[in-house]
């Protein structure tokens, strides 16, 4: 068993071999679900010049790495891709971003539109949907396959003390 620290994007790869190669600009994602992942991921690193230049500059004008990066930030526990649609020129994904802020379980349950420039994938906005929060018995969101209450539940917890 590796102690390398899996990506935080839930592909189950090292970072190293995965997103990685993304946040530092060597390679560039080959799809809008990739992108999604690799920023989700930035999100959780706190990589936020990668969210800057990884958005449409149209749909999100002047925001700076200093703004992402005001607290309170929150702690982010898990993603669950929903959906992904692509076409030659523009994508969807749509997932739930689970994380904890000020003590309490919430998620970003949103439907991101893509678009490709330049042989590039942008993210530019996307529709927000209500997020149903996972009861004690409910299967948890981390993909763990236990119940909420003997996972996630605890983390959660412990942001209490």
């Amino acid at each position: 068993m590796s102690d390398t620290p899996l990506c935080p994007c839930g592909f189950q790869e090292p970072y190293q071999d995965c997103c990685y190669a993304l946040h530092n600009q060597t390679r560039y994602a080959n799809s809008p679900e990739e992108l999604m992942r690799s920023r989700y991921s930035a999100f959780v690193k706190r990589n936020f010049e990668y969210i800057i230049a990884t958005q449409d500059e149209a749909f999100h004008p002047g925001i700076t790495a200093e703004q992402l990066a005001t607290p309170p930030l929150p702690y982010w526990l898990a993603l669950n891709v929903i959906e992904s649609t692509q076409n030659a020129h523009s994508g969807t994904v749509t997932f739930k971003a689970w994380y904890c802020l000020s003590n309490q379980l919430d998620a970003i349950f949103e439907k991101s539109n893509f678009i490709l420039k330049d042989g590039r994938w942008f993210y530019t906005d996307g529709e927000h949907f209500k997020v149903t929060l996972p009861t004690r018995n409910d299967t948890c969101f981390c993909g763990s396959g236990l119940k909420f209450k003997k996972c996630c539940s605890k983390v959660v917890e412990s942001f209490r003390v």
